[in-house]
């Protein structure tokens, strides 16, 4: 974000000296008569020139003070202004949309056993249980049973139904197998809204494999190399916030393009380590960008 600043140099004009009032010489040398004695007229104090100039000098300032302070109080307002709410202690945030997760924390790991993005974890292994790195569902949504599978692993063609035709499903299941996948974890909920969530947790023998499933297997820069169920036409969601980027965690997310089917629909490849993570919402009319990429940024950090 970009703060104005405002600055306003001091306008006090420099004090002018008082000056001693110069006598006025008589030009003539003719003899004056000096009239008789008359009392002698009341005398007339000085006008008090130091003090008046010390008056206004004191108002001079003030008003620059007053000037000062509105431009800056005018910046700050400004900056509040072009802040997001999150980014300005005491705001509500409510609104914006945002579901309420439980408290999030990573699972422990093996004693002596490195996290998967640490320097000395070469193959970018994940040495928690995979199951317990999938991310929870927020307050009040319904979890979705069928993507629980058996003892928390989920089996590869229930995620291959992700895709919308039956040449990609067989295409992408080829490369998985081909690429050594060891299993999957996966979790889904719909909440009040009719947001429905899935995330699916694949993961690989080490980062080499699981970068290349991922692009150029799974992704490009621009769109998705196989389209998902009801999202035939996709782009990469720019409008994702920069901020929002996890260190070491590649991310392409993409948005559908209209005009929507039945529902929009929005996804997000993650690539973190020896595992690939697919995250997709959809919602009838429109789904949501705020509770997408809450959910996105989560999940990279679990992985991260």
């Amino acid at each position: 974000m970009t703060e104005q600043t405002s600055s306003v140099e001091d306008a006090t004009p420099t004090p002018v000296e008082n000056a001693t009032p110069t006598p006025v010489e008589d030009g003539t040398r003719t003899p004056v008569e000096v009239p008789a004695a008359q009392p002698p007229a009341p005398e007339v104090p000085p006008a008090p020139v130091r003090k008046d100039r010390r008056v206004l000098r004191a108002l001079l300032r003030w008003t620059a003070a007053t000037v000062v302070f509105a431009a800056v109080g005018t910046s700050v307002a400004y900056g509040i202004t072009r802040m997001d709410r999150t980014d300005v202690p005491g705001l509500a945030t409510e609104s914006d949309g945002r579901w309420d997760y439980p408290t999030i924390t990573r699972p422990p790991l093996p004693s002596g056993s490195p996290r998967p993005l640490a320097e000395s974890n070469r193959t970018g292994t994940h040495y928690a249980d995979l199951r317990r790195l999938v991310l929870p569902a927020p307050k009040g949504a319904h979890v979705d049973a069928a993507l629980r599978g058996t003892d928390g692993w989920l089996a590869t063609k229930t995620f291959l139904a992700e895709y919308a035709s039956r040449d990609d499903r067989e295409t992408v299941g080829q490369q998985l197998t081909d690429n050594g996948l060891r299993h999957i974890a996966a979790r889904g909920w719909t909440t009040p809204d009719g947001t429905h969530t899935r995330i699916y947790l694949l993961q690989f023998d080490s980062v080499v494999v699981a970068d290349e499933v991922n692009s150029p297997g799974l992704t490009s820069y621009n769109t998705p190399i196989y389209a998902l169920r009801g999202a035939e036409r996709t782009m990469a969601d720019d409008r994702f916030p920069d901020r929002a980027t996890v260190d070491d965690v590649i991310r392409h997310a993409y948005d559908e393009v209209k005009p929507y089917g039945a529902e929009q629909v929005r996804q997000a490849y993650l690539s973190a380590g020896d595992t690939l993570a697919l995250i997709v919402q959809s919602r009838k009319g429109a789904a949501k960008a705020v509770p997408f990429q809450q959910t996105v940024v989560l999940q990279s950090q679990l992985l991260g």
